[in-house]
């Protein structure tokens, strides 16, 4: 009789391990796939901030080529209106400048 106690114990032993087995096995496979599901999301979450991060690169890169054009155009707006102004002023003292000229050229 006790040799059947002790096969049944035995037995019962064997069943446990099993189980736990069965549980630990369940426990690793689960923690395998919430790994791969962290590792997924935080793949998904870098594209996603990679691509925010290029859009704004790209904004400030535009604005700062459209600034630069911006800047040349009225650069070159005040240049034509400088030139103007330059040209006004010499008509208006054409006529004084060359008769002092001719003034000192005759006069001996």
């Amino acid at each position: 009789m006790e040799s059947m106690r002790g096969q049944g114990g035995i037995q019962m032993l064997l069943t446990a391990e099993q189980e736990a087995q069965h549980i630990v096995s369940a426990a690793r496979n689960l923690k395998m796939t919430r790994l791969k599901q962290a590792k997924d999301e935080a793949e998904k979450e870098m594209a996603n901030y990679r691509t925010h991060l290029e859009s704004e690169y790209q904004n400030k890169l535009s604005e700062t080529s459209g600034n630069s054009g911006n800047t040349v155009k009225r650069l070159d707006e005040e240049t034509e209106v400088k030139i103007k102004n330059l040209k006004e002023s010499a008509s208006k003292v054409q006529s004084d400048v060359v008769a002092m000229l001719l003034k000192y050229v005759t006069t001996v």
